[in-house]
């Protein structure tokens, strides 16, 4: 089997999911306008205001698009230990991760690696990548820091930067408006929390103040320590701590009116242990620096209907020391020459700026809000190695430029249609090594919404998307020892261009059942083929080595368990495939009765190379969950539990079935008891029955029964 360096890069081409998304007992940002008018308690996580569909503010429930968001509430309910925790609630989305690493790489609709998904953290791209046992492509975020979390999926941002061929997620940090009401001028929000299961302590310090309406600051710090967890068979999993040191600070300057001026930077440092997931018996620390600044400006104000203007500049940097432990040298790393102390610096450094502007205008009956921008970014990778080589060939240095530019119309008319017209312009250049490439294209987008009647609204998209090749794909090159395979560079690799159609619906009402109830649900089907999707495949004949000493001698061929003798070797490379093919439906919704709360939510996929028919490895398998939440004592309690089921893996690719999983249920309660308002405490057991289970694409059984509790306590000045 090839490794699974050469799996991840896997991609799909079509997608069909279901789900609800759970709502949010917290403070969300609700629609301008409702059929009913909400009690104070009453939120719904679709009713939050999104912007990563077109860069307008508008309520998820009303893109016109696969969009969905998290709340913070929704967070707290759950208490995550990573984001995976809570983004398992948002249709066509799925996580992978090596539990030994706190990254994170996000799949949307059997999209994911080398930029396929693009992840903001405060606008700021995360571009992090090292190829190795898991996925080419990751970020370091840890869910305490977060305040919400805006998706759209599919291809159809087209203002969102370019390669978004699988989507957008957009992670805004925690703000003044996190932990201040909007009559208190300065307070403070502490939190401790506990758990078993190698959920060790957290703590997180939130303050603030605001300056009356012309400024406000705002500083967190979170430090999080966790150890090794135990399966639900009770087996220790191994190096699965890990421990954090995290700074986040703030500011917003208002000097005029409608202008604001706000930077932010955060600063994360992890640390952890790590075995590589492999047979190779190496083990080694990471030391990892991931930092995130952001600086911006913006104009806005209602009687200058013609400007609303952004302009963010950024820079993200993630550090990633590797320092081999004492153990490597009995192992084959150790045969190879590596000893304890080498290292190995994985560094990448992204420098972005994005400008846009919005212009509200009408031209007789319709309205528009036509948007003007472009954005670049730039990426420097460098890797240190000394350690034998492996890191700089799977990883290798490199640059590469993204720029783009575009134009988008949203039109109105009336009360019953809206048109959203876009047209993306986008440019890379690559270079390393002894290799570069270059390539440009415009891709178009074209949506139409139709609302016969009131509540309920229709759309449908065509949407193209365009991935260049990434500084990995283009100048990966070298020899894995065990099992032995050649990776070869290929600078002839041409852009991925994705070309999306999607249908879906809207549906808002209030009033249902009862008075003050709501209901909320979104559903879309959508067919995405990928011309010159990019793979690996073996290339040329196989030919024999001989045997690398501490590569056990049965594997050898023609004289086995005898030396010296030979190993076949392989050789691999990314290529271009004519097409891939991914389709699905997805539908998300969620009914709040102030009483309590219900959603549920299903995610199918499918994806095939379209010459080959052969499954796509990166293709998640079925998932449903639901959520059940009963408020109490004048809303003062809140008790639920969620239900998880997630389908085996039923497509997988012959090369891959080894890392074919099992189906498998969880169940998850929480409690949240509001003492008052300065006092919160928050209850979640998570896989109550200690279900054992791994998840599809991850290295290693998942956690088993786990607990934990936190009590935060606010103090405010008004």
């Amino acid at each position: 089997m090839p490794p699974r360096l050469l799996l991840t890069p896997h991609r799909a081409g079509a997608l069909v999911g279901v789900s609800l998304i759970a709502m949010s007992a917290g403070q969300a940002q609700t629609a301008p306008a409702l059929p009913a008018a909400q009690p104070p308690h009453t939120a719904v996580s679709l009713d939050t205001l999104s912007v990563t569909g077109t860069k307008t503010e508008e309520p998820a429930i009303d893109a016109l698009s696969g969009s969905s968001v998290v709340t913070r509430a929704q967070m707290d309910r759950l208490q995550p230990s990573r984001l995976s925790d809570v983004l398992r609630d948002v249709p066509g989305v799925t996580t992978q991760e090596n539990q030994n690493d706190p990254a994170q790489a996000i799949n949307i609709r059997g999209l994911q690696d080398f930029g396929r998904v693009n992840v903001l953290v405060d606008g700021a791209r995360q571009n992090f990548q090292t190829s190795g046992h898991s996925a080419n492509g990751v970020f370091y975020l840890d869910p305490e820091l977060v305040g919400g979390v805006d998706i759209t999926r599919g291809p159809t941002s087209t203002i969102y930067g370019s390669g978004a061929i699988g989507g957008v997620v957009a992670f805004r940090t925690r703000s003044i408006d996190d932990i201040l009401a909007p009559d208190e001028k300065a307070g403070a929000v502490q939190k401790f929390g506990f758990g078993s299961n190698g959920q060790k302590f957290l703590n997180s310090t939130a303050l603030g103040a605001r300056i009356g309406t012309a400024a406000d600051v705002f500083g967190q710090f979170v430090y999080r320590n966790n150890d090794a967890y135990r399966d639900g068979f009770g087996t220790l999993v191994r190096d699965t701590g890990n421990e954090l040191i995290s700074g986040l600070a703030k500011f917003n300057l208002r000097p005029a009116d409608g202008h604001e001026i706000s930077g932010t930077a955060l600063l994360q440092n992890f640390d952890f242990a790590n075995n590589g997931s492999s047979n190779a018996g190496a083990r080694f620390n990471n030391a990892v620096q991931a930092n995130t600044y952001t600086l911006g400006y913006r104009f806005a104000r209602p009687d200058v209907p013609l400007i609303d203007l952004s302009v963010k500049g950024y820079y993200a940097s993630t550090h990633n020391t590797l320092t081999f432990l004492n153990d490597t040298a009995s192992g084959l790393y150790g045969n190879l020459g590596v000893r304890a102390g080498d290292r190995i610096d994985y560094d990448i450094e992204t420098l972005g700026v994005d400008v846009h502007n919005t212009a509200r205008f009408d031209t007789w009956a319709l309205s528009h809000a036509l948007t003007i921008g472009g954005d670049a970014v730039f990426d420097r990778v460098k890797t240190t190695d000394n350690a034998g080589g492996f890191g700089s060939a799977f990883t290798p240095s490199g640059e590469r430029t993204l720029a783009g530019a575009f134009i988008q119309d949203e039109v109105r008319y009336a009360s019953w249609l809206r048109v959203i017209g876009a047209l993306r312009y986008d440019h890379y250049e690559m270079s390393g090594g002894n290799a570069s490439s270059s390539g440009d294209r415009l891709s178009p987008k074209i949506t139409v919404g139709v609302s016969p009647f009131a509540g309920i609204e229709f759309y449908g998209t065509y949407a193209e998307g365009y991935r260049a090749p990434s500084i990995t794909e283009t100048l990966v090159q070298g020899i894995h020892p065990f099992p032995a395979f050649n990776i070869l560079p290929n600078a002839s690799l041409k852009p991925e261009v994705a070309h999306n159609i999607e249908g879906g619906i809207n549906l808002k009402y209030g009033d249902v059942l009862r008075p003050g109830d709501v209901f909320r649900a979104k559903a879309n089907v959508f067919q995405n083929e990928i011309d010159d999707y990019i793979n690996t495949a073996q290339v040329g004949p196989t030919y024999f080595v001989p045997v690398i000493p501490g590569i056990p001698a049965s594997v050898c061929v023609g004289r086995p368990g005898r030396f010296p003798c030979f190993i076949p070797v392989q050789s691999f490379q990314y290529l271009n495939v004519a097409q891939a093919e991914i389709s699905g439906v997805e539908l998300e919704g969620a009914y709040d009765w102030g009483g309590g709360f219900v959603s549920v939510a299903a995610t199918h996929t499918e994806g095939r190379d379209k010459a080959t028919r052969e499954a796509l490895l990166s293709i998640p398998p079925d998932r449903i969950s639901a959520t059940l939440g009963l408020r109490f004592l004048d809303d003062s309690l809140t008790v639920g539990s969620r239900l998880t089921f997630v389908d085996k893996s039923n497509v997988v690719p012959a090369s891959a079935t080894i890392l074919a999983t099992k189906a498998y249920g969880l169940v998850d309660f929480f409690a949240s008891y509001r003492v008052n308002d300065r006092i919160r405490a928050d209850f979640t057991l998570q896989n109550a029955f200690d279900k054992r289970y791994t998840q599809y694409l991850n290295l290693l059984q998942s956690p088993g029964l786990t607990a934990k509790a936190a009590i935060s306590i606010k103090f405010a000045t008004r």
